[in-house]
């Protein structure tokens, strides 16, 4: 009897067993919430963090997927970083009195570099270009379609010297008309 009235008595605070040797009371019921609502918080952050984790993984383990538009899961379909061949600038005369153009050009080269048998043949890749240029007007030349096509036509006769597609592009680094 003594056993029920403790049982009966219980205050404010203290917790009361169970015949199943569970606790029950308002501090066993405060505990069990502050673990739940600690689990509550920590999932999310868990998750946000392995998301973070798994995306950083990713760009760092595979570079330029998804960044240029490639798609192709081999490393022979990625691009490759351009390479560029440098010429000395030119100052040529237009094919009008009193008119000179500079420009300095840089032309991009396909596939593995091949600089040493351009560099046997920047003599003659010099020749085409100031023949087609000093052929040029003021007024073609200054235009944006007339500079477009400018830089096609040298291409064009720039890879004819080779016999192959050795310049994928050309690009104007200095353009100066007076």
């Amino acid at each position: 009897m003594v056993d029920e009235m403790e049982d009966v008595k219980g205050g404010e605070g203290q917790e009361k067993e169970r015949g199943d040797g569970k606790k029950e009371g308002k501090q066993a019921g405060k505990k069990a919430g502050k673990g739940f609502n600690k689990l509550l918080l920590l999932i999310p952050v868990v998750v946000v963090a392995l998301a973070a984790g798994g995306y950083y993984g990713y760009t760092l383990l595979s570079p330029g997927k998804g960044k240029a538009g490639t798609t192709g899961g081999s490393a022979g379909n990625e691009k490759k970083k351009a390479v560029l061949f440098s010429l000395d600038p030119f100052v040529v005369n237009l094919s009008e009195p009193g008119r000179y153009l500079k420009v300095t050009m840089q032309f991009e080269i396909v596939g593995e570099p091949r600089q040493e048998s351009i560099v046997e043949k920047v003599p003659i890749l010099r020749d085409v270009i100031i023949t087609l240029i000093s052929s040029q007007t003021y007024e073609y030349a200054s235009s944006p379609e007339g500079k477009s096509q400018l830089k096609d036509e040298i291409l064009l006769r720039t890879n004819q010297i080779f016999g192959k597609e050795v310049f994928r592009n050309l690009y104007f680094t200095d353009f100066v008309m007076q």
